[in-house]
Parts: structure tokens; sequence; C-alpha cells
């Protein structure tokens, strides 16, 4: 029987991350199928307000390292914290949000406690009593199932991947403090501005749709057209690597297994030939449109629609429609 399960939480400027709702929820489910008591360590700067919430999605505990010093991310202030922590509820599992953060988080953490560590998992299950994890393997060509064998174990989780359980406002958590005597005073590395796009669209790796573009949309300018419709959507705008290395976007836009791995509800490809690293990041999508001038492309293997034609020809035609649609209401 488990001790415990620890979900190590993300929030930014305050706002708890879906992510960590989803981490939270996937924990309770295996605390009702392991035993054991589901906790929470929230760390930031005036968070402490936001610890209760976490109630809803069934933290029966929930650890609070709240410090103007904790304000932005840091590795070596967060490993301390969690260490700290880990010391002192001796849990089973540590789940964190395989998001930029959890990414790197999760390793430091697994080494500081010679904890064995799973990444990017997409389902866990009980079996025999024992937790049976499954990730994706090969950029994403295979899945393996394994177990972790160390006590504790480290599990990342990709994000919107697990169900999301509904709130429960009416429940409660013992909220505790974590003393930070000494964990911060040996920081070598500090947060001192942080910058942010403000495009105002949201992230790729949070959005439910993805309009992304590769090497046919041809010219940066021409991206334009995939924000005319994301706009209307309500939808992030993506890339393919071949689009970041020719500088028409950022990185943060980057979608594959050298950007972010992404899981919305729809995802538009245009232009994009459908390259293994590509589809590393975005296969998990529940659904897939291609729009590619050559029927012969990779990604019409793996798409649940495909149009081939002149993406400077369909997508107009995909906007004025929809804002026909949308103009009735």
């Amino acid at each position: 029987m488990a001790r415990g399960i620890l979900v190590v939480c993300e929030q930014r400027e305050g706002e708890i991350k879906r992510a960590t709702h989803e981490a939270l929820s996937e924990a309770s489910r295996l605390a009702a199928a392991l035993g054991g008591e589901v906790a929470a360590l929230l760390i930031g700067d005036k968070v402490k307000a936001k610890a209760a919430s976490l109630a809803a999605f069934g933290a029966k505990k929930v650890f609070v390292a709240d410090d103007a010093r904790l304000g932005g991310y840091a590795v070596e202030a967060y490993t301390n914290v969690a260490k700290k922590v880990c010391d002192d509820f001796r849990p089973d599992f540590i789940l964190l949000p395989a998001t930029a953060l959890g990414k790197d988080l999760a390793p430091r953490l697994a080494a500081r406690l010679g904890a064995g560590l799973a990444s990017d998992v997409i389902r866990t299950e009980v079996t025999d009593g024992s937790l049976v994890l499954t990730r994706p393997i090969f950029a994403g060509k295979a899945l393996l199932s394994l177990k972790v064998t160390s006590q504790p174990q480290v599990i990342t989780l990709r994000p919107k991947v697990m169900a999301l359980a509904e709130p429960d406002a009416a429940l409660t958590a013992d909220v505790q403090d974590v003393a930070l005597a000494g964990l911060l005073d040996t920081i070598r590395t500090t947060i001192t501005k942080t910058e942010k796009a403000t495009t105002g669209r949201p992230d790729v790796s949070e959005a439910d749709i993805i309009i992304s573009g590769g090497r046919g949309i041809k010219a940066p300018e021409n991206f334009k057209i995939l924000e005319e419709l994301a706009d209307l959507l309500g939808a992030a705008v993506g890339a393919s690597r071949a689009a970041v290395d020719a500088g028409w976007r950022d990185h943060q836009d980057q979608v594959g297994q050298t950007g972010k791995t992404v899981t919305p509800n729809l995802y538009i490809a245009c232009g994009i030939s459908g390259a293994i690293q590509h589809l590393a990041g975005m296969l998990s999508s529940k659904c897939i449109v291609a729009i590619n001038k050559d029927s012969e492309a990779p990604i019409f293997q793996v798409c649940d629609y495909g149009i081939v034609g002149d993406l400077f020809e369909i997508l107009p035609l995909f906007t004025e429609e929809y804002r026909t649609v949308k103009s009735r209401g």
C-alpha cells in the first residue's frame, strides 16, 4: 500500500495551470486504487491563497513554499524545496506535469532522491498492486509499458492526456507551510526579469486548437493567413522545425521532437510534410487535419482528415466560411 502521492504543482503569476489539475486528478485515481493520501506542493510568491483550491481536485494536504525569492522558477531553489517536502512526507509516487518546468525539475529531483524516473507518461494503470506506466518511445512510433522499481518513483505526465476530474468545492485540505530556513540561502541563480510574447493567443502547449505552418508557408509574412483563422477560432499558431530554423517563427511556437509536445482537440497542419520529428510532438492530438499539395506527404498517413491542395486557396475558404457561420450566432 502506498504511503502517499505528492503532486508538484505548476503555477504562473499565481494561477494554477490546468496540467496541475490533471496531475491531481490522476493522483486521486491512483490513490483510490493503491491506497494512501494525495498531497500537493505549491511553490511561488504570494501563492498561499491558491492552496485551498487544490483540495477540489483531491489534495488532502497542501505544502506551501511562499517566498519572494521563489517568484520566478529557478531549478536549484525548487529542487531544494521539493527534496525537503519529499523527505518529510515520504511519498511513494511524485507526479509532475511534463511541461518545460516539469521536464527540467523532475530529473534533478529524481537524482537528489536516488529515485527512478518515468517521463512523458500517457497512461497509468494498477496491475496486481503495482503501477504500470505507458509512454511513447522512438519519436512516438511505439509505446512502452514499464514499472519503476525504486522508492520513491518520479513520474511526469503528458499534459491534456489524463482526464480532468470534476472539481468538488466542498473538499478541504490541510495547508502547511514549508520551513524554508537554509533552503534558499545558497541559491546561485535568480530570475530578475521575464519577458513574454503578447500575441493574445494561447500557448501551443496549452491550446485546444492549434494551426501550424511548415515549409509550405514559403515566407514569414504568409503566417498571417494562419493567424487570421487562429484569431477567429481562439487557437494557437504553431510551426514546424523547418519554419523555425528559417527564422519565420519563434522557437516557442515550435511543435515537434525538439520543440513542444502538444495534445489539442484539433490540430491543423498547413504545408507540413509530416517528418517523424514533427509527428512526435503532435501525434496525440484528438483530431488532425492536414493541408498539403503533395498527395504522398507522410502527414496524410496519420491525419483524420486530409486535403490535397494549395493551402493559400484552401485556408482563406476555411476562414471565410467560419466567419459566416459565426456571424449567424
